[in-house]
C-alpha cells in the first residue's frame, strides 16, 4: 500500500510534467498573451499557481510550529480576491523570474510534506481549522488540482500555437554563381 505522502508526491510531479510539457512549446509571446486561458495570459497563470503554492508552503511552516495558518486560512475564504491582489502585485512580471519562481515553490510543497505524518496529513478533522478535511485534501486542493483545471487550455493552446508568419524566410535553394541574395 502506498502513502499519502507517496501519492501526493506522485500527483504533484504528474500534473507539473504536463504543464512543462504544455509550455514547452510556447514561445514568449503566447506565454504572455491576454486572454489566451479565459481573461488570463499563461504567464498570469503561473504566477496565481506560485501564488498560492506559497502561501501553502508558509501555511505548512506555521502548522508544523503547531500554530493555526491564519493567512492561508483568510486567503482560502476569500480566494478571489486573494487571487485579484496576487494579480496586481505581479502584473508583468518578468518571465525569467516566473520561471525560476514556479518549481522552487513546488519544491518547497514537496520539502514539506515530510515534516508531516500519514495521519497529520490524512486524518480529517486532525486540524480543527480544517473543518474535517484533512491536510492531504488541502494541500491537493491548492497544488495540482488547482494546476489541472487550467491545465488543458494550456496544453490546447501549445497544440494550437502557430506563431505569426515573417518575411524573414530563408530560401534552402543554392545561388547560382554571381546571382545576388535578393534575387532567389
Amino acid at each position: 500500500m502506498t502513502s499519502i505522502i507517496e501519492n501526493l508526491l506522485d500527483a504533484l510531479d504528474s500534473s507539473r510534467e504536463r504543464l512543462l510539457v504544455a509550455l514547452d512549446n510556447l514561445p514568449d509571446e503566447a506565454l504572455l498573451a491576454p486572454n489566451t486561458v479565459g481573461s488570463w495570459s499563461v504567464a498570469d497563470l503561473l504566477v496565481q499557481q506560485t501564488a498560492w503554492e506559497s502561501e501553502l508552503v508558509t501555511g505548512l511552516m506555521r502548522i508544523s510550529q503547531g500554530k493555526k495558518p491564519a493567512r492561508l486560512l483568510a486567503a482560502l475564504e476569500n480566494a478571489e480576491e486573494y487571487g485579484r491582489l496576487r494579480y496586481e502585485e505581479n502584473k508583468g512580471r518578468d518571465l525569467d523570474r516566473i520561471f525560476d519562481d514556479l518549481p522552487q515553490v513546488r519544491m518547497q510543497v514537496e520539502e514539506w510534506l515530510e515534516e508531516f505524518s500519514e495521519k497529520q496529513l490524512s486524518q480529517k478533522g486532525h486540524f480543527a481549522w480544517l473543518k474535517k478535511r484533512s491536510l492531504a485534501e488541502l494541500i491537493a486542493q491548492l497544488t495540482y488540482e488547482h494546476e489541472l483545471r487550467y491545465l488543458p487550455q494550456v496544453e490546447a493552446l501549445a497544440a494550437k500555437w502557430q506563431p505569426p508568419a515573417d518575411d524573414m524566410t530563408l530560401s534552402l535553394t543554392p545561388r547560382q554563381n554571381g546571382q545576388k541574395e535578393d534575387e532567389g
